[in-house]
C-alpha cells in the first residue's frame, strides 16, 4: 500500500524525538519521523489495502475470482441497519499491532500514519463525499474513564478535519459495558450490544446521511447497533468507515 506522507508541524519533531529515537515503533529495525508516525517504510509497505473482491455490503474481503457484487453470509443472517461498510486496510500484521498500541498503550504518535491512510481512502475511495455528519462507536464511561480517550472519536476527528465533515459525539450513548467482542461469535456479539446503545437526546436528525467511525470492523455487530439508534432518530441513511477490517478467517 502506497501512503501520502503527512507531516506534523514542525515545532513537534524535537518534541517527540526527545521522547522517542527516530525509529519504527513496530519492528525498532528501520529509521522514522514523528511526520511518519513512527513507522517505517517497510512496515508500512506490510499494511495492506481491501481490494475488490469484497461484500459489496460489509467490505468483508474475499479470495478468488468474483466478477459479480455479492453479499457475504455474515451480512445475509444479520438483519444490518447500515447500507454499507468499507475500511481502509486489513486487521493484521502490522495494522493489528499499531491499532492495539493505539488503543491500549495511548500509542498517539501513530495518528499521522493513520492520517496518511484517511487520506489515501478519501483520494482514492471518496470517503466522507456524500455524509451530513461522523458519528464516532461511544465508549461506556467506565471504559472512557479507564482509557482516558475514545479512539473512535480520535479517528473521526482526523477525518473530519480532512473532509470538513463535522463530528457528532451528542446523538448516541453506551449505556451497558458488555463484555468484550473479541472473543464471542457473530450471535453473541449481537446480543451482547443488542441494548447498549441509546440516544442522548430526543433531537431529530431527519434525512441526515450518517458515517459510523470505528477502528476495527468485524462482525459489524457494535456499528449495527449505533445504526439502529440513529435510525431511530431519523437518519435517511448511514454508513460505515474504519481504518481496519477483520477477515474472519
Amino acid at each position: 500500500m502506497a501512503f501520502s506522507k503527512m507531516k506534523l508541524p514542525a515545532w513537534t519533531d524535537p518534541l517527540l524525538g526527545f521522547c522517542f529515537p527516530n525509529w519504527c515503533q513496530i519492528c525498532f529495525r528501520e529509521p522514522s519521523s514523528p511526520g511518519e508516525g513512527y513507522l517505517g517504510a517497510r512496515c508500512r509497505g506490510l499494511v495492506e489495502s481491501v481490494k475488490p473482491p469484497f461484500c459489496v455490503r460489509c467490505g468483508l474481503p474475499f479470495q478468488g475470482a468474483i466478477s459479480a457484487e455479492f453479499q457475504c453470509t455474515n451480512c445475509r443472517e444479520m438483519d444490518l441497519e447500515f447500507e454499507e461498510a468499507r475500511a481502509a486496510s486489513i486487521a493484521g500484521g502490522v495494522m493489528r499491532d499499531v491499532i492495539h498500541r493505539y488503543k491500549y498503550h495511548r500509542a498517539f504518535w501513530f495518528e499521522p500514519f493513520f492520517e496518511a491512510l484517511i487520506k489515501d481512502a478519501i483520494q482514492s475511495n471518496k470517503v466522507g463525499v456524500g455524509w451530513d455528519i461522523l458519528v464516532p462507536v461511544p465508549l461506556h464511561p467506565t471504559k472512557l474513564r479507564e482509557r482516558e480517550f475514545n479512539q473512535a472519536e480520535r479517528i473521526a476527528r482526523l477525518l473530519g478535519h480532512q473532509t470538513g465533515v463535522p463530528v457528532r459525539t451528542d446523538l448516541v450513548a453506551r449505556f451497558e459495558v458488555g463484555e468484550t467482542q473479541t472473543r464471542l461469535s457473530r450471535q453473541e456479539r449481537a446480543a451482547n450490544v443488542h441494548r447498549a446503545f441509546g440516544s442522548v437526546r430526543p433531537d431529530r436528525i431527519e434525512g441526515v446521511n450518517a458515517l459510523i467511525i470505528d477502528d476495527v470492523l468485524t462482525t459489524g455487530a457494535t456499528t449495527n447497533a449505533v445504526a439502529r439508534v440513529l435510525k431511530r432518530l431519523g437518519a435517511r441513511r448511514i454508513g460505515v468507515w474504519t481504518l481496519a477490517r477483520a477477515t474472519l478467517g
